[in-house]
């Protein structure tokens, strides 16, 4: 009975961990974007704009795990 409401309780937060991460990926993009915007040194240049693209492709997939991973590579480049 314990693993049941257990396995209920993960199942139900499923969703929102799904929502968050959406969320997340999609602020990950506009600081992508905003930083592009902002003229950055030129060697990171097509560094965020790699990232910018497989982020959206990948929010366009659903998968967002992937996107946060985009995300978290251009804040290497941007030293974030």
């Amino acid at each position: 009975m314990r693993a049941f409401l257990m396995a209920s309780c993960l199942v139900l937060a499923g969703p929102a961990l799904a929502a968050d991460d959406a969320s997340s990926c999609a602020e990950g993009i506009t600081m992508i974007r905003d930083a592009l915007a902002l003229n950055p040194p030129e060697t990171a240049v097509p560094k965020l704009r790699k990232a910018l693209r497989v982020a959206e492709r990948e929010q366009k997939e659903g998968e967002f795990d992937e996107c946060l991973d985009a995300v978290a590579d251009a804040r290497k480049v941007l030293g974030r």
